[in-house]
């Protein structure tokens, strides 16, 4: 079980792990040795989530979802397999615990009465300045 939040955990079976060669540096090891780290986690299939936090998921996920709804991270910034093994379920749960939380629900308001009449009493006195400021020409006389 992978821990997200104190009252959450979802089951390994759920993720699939794949190494592949990674570029970059690794001297002559980079190329003996599969380092990089592909994790695919079924979003849709796992029920181990509340629907809520699945469907936040998928939106937070991006461009890393593909179009049957599976996560897709990719780490690759260690030389070693075992780092960005644990970098990838690390960037992972991080994703999870972000979907966890309910965004707060937006109220619409109003200005008052008030705020808009000082608005347009601060738009009257700069209008004022600037027409203060302008040439007189000898139509205006």
């Amino acid at each position: 079980m992978i821990h997200i939040t104190p009252i959450l955990a979802i089951r390994e079976s759920c993720l699939q792990m794949t190494f592949t060669g990674a570029s970059g540096p690794g001297g002559q090891n980079v190329n003996k040795v599969a380092t990089a780290v592909q994790l695919r986690f079924d979003v849709q299939a796992c029920q181990d989530l509340p629907a809520s936090v699945r469907a936040r998921l998928l939106v937070l996920g991006g461009s890393r979802v593909s179009r049957d709804g599976v996560l897709i991270i990719d780490a690759r910034r260690f030389r070693t397999q075992e780092q960005n093994r644990s970098d990838a379920l690390e960037r992972l749960v991080a994703l999870i615990r972000r979907a966890t939380v309910t965004p707060k629900v937006r109220h619409t308001t109003r200005p008052s009465a008030a705020a808009r009449r000082k608005r347009l009493e601060s738009k009257r006195q700069r209008a004022l300045l600037k027409k203060n400021r302008r040439r007189i020409s000898r139509n205006d006389a």
